[in-house]
């Protein structure tokens, strides 16, 4: 069952990203972030009112860094989205499983001291290779099919990965000290509307006409839906297995976005570009595999 709501959790997140395409015709990327936000605080505070959850925290500087950098990988993965194919810009967000091996490996390498006592630590081959092997698909997948503004484009979207794993990261930390995801996923949305607004300020806000605007709904319900399919998944993975199929399983958003950039947008990747995709996979999987190892109870990465 945990697998059948991971797929779906996955298909909410691709269909927000066809959403998200539609609308930056007309609106910027401050202002998706923005209604994205308002939209999720919303869904949020029903759904943590009908769990009998509370949202008053102990730790709001915690939950002040989460929404700085989720927000800065939201809104990164949004304006590629806007100028990239859908496949394309949806498989740099998903680099956040390689960056944070990539972190984890270059952390213990940093944190080691020469000393009598004290060996080199471990260069954990196989993480090493499979963070080696996402950069390569990343080359793959871009060098052949961007061009002209589109690398500029391609750049944010490797920068919304990046800024998705710190955002895990800190996702693990409040989950260790016992905040509910609900919580996490609430004051992130509040975050994403208040940087949204400011955003909304330096860049200009788009008149909300019809039926552009229309595009703006199921942006906020899809990822908040998609969100909680995502957390039903890992509430009901009830062991290390059920954990690892379930984190696996968000790749196949990619799947679902490839469908929806050849069938909906036109979009055209060269046989390299998809073998590219299909590495970073393989590699994000096999990082997955390899941390789920070291901490079984990780939690889920947002969108």
């Amino acid at each position: 069952m945990q697998a059948m709501w991971m797929v779906v959790a996955a298909f909410f997140f691709a269909s927000m990203g066809v959403c998200v395409k539609i609308a930056s015709s007309q609106f910027n990327a401050a202002e998706l972030v923005f209604y994205r936000g308002l939209l999720g605080i919303f869904f949020m505070w029903a759904l943590a009112r009908y769990s009998g959850i509370s949202l008053r925290t102990r730790y709001p500087l915690m939950h002040a860094w989460r929404s700085l950098v989720g927000v800065t990988s939201l809104g990164a993965w949004f304006y590629a989205i806007g100028h990239l194919p859908l496949a394309t810009a949806m498989t740099l967000n998903y680099m956040s499983s390689v960056w944070v091996a990539a972190f984890l490996v270059g952390g213990a390498l940093m944190s080691w001291r020469p000393s009598a006592t004290e060996s080199r630590p471990m260069l954990q081959g196989p993480l090493v290779l499979t963070v080696l092997a996402g950069f390569a698909g990343v080359v793959m997948m871009l060098r052949p099919s961007l061009q002209g503004d589109q690398m500029f484009a391609a750049l944010i979207g490797l920068l919304s990965g990046m800024c998705a794993a710190f955002a895990y990261m800190q996702v693990m930390a409040l989950s260790r000290i016992g905040e509910p995801e609900t919580r996490t996923v609430f004051y992130f949305a509040v975050g994403s509307a208040l940087a949204g607004g400011l955003g909304m300020g330096v860049a200009g806000a788009s008149p909300l006409s019809f039926p552009s605007a229309l595009w703006l709904l199921p942006i906020g319900v899809l990822a908040s839906l998609g969100q909680l399919c995502m957390t039903r998944a890992y509430a009901t993975a009830r062991n290390q297995r059920g954990t690892l199929v379930v984190a696996n399983l968000q790749y196949s958003g990619i799947v679902f976005a490839g469908i929806y950039s050849v069938l909906l947008f036109g979009d055209h990747l060269p046989l390299v570009a998809w073998a590219g995709m299909a590495l970073i996979v393989g590699s994000g999987i096999g990082a997955t595999v390899l941390r789920g190892k070291a901490a079984p109870n990780a939690p889920a990465e947002e969108h």
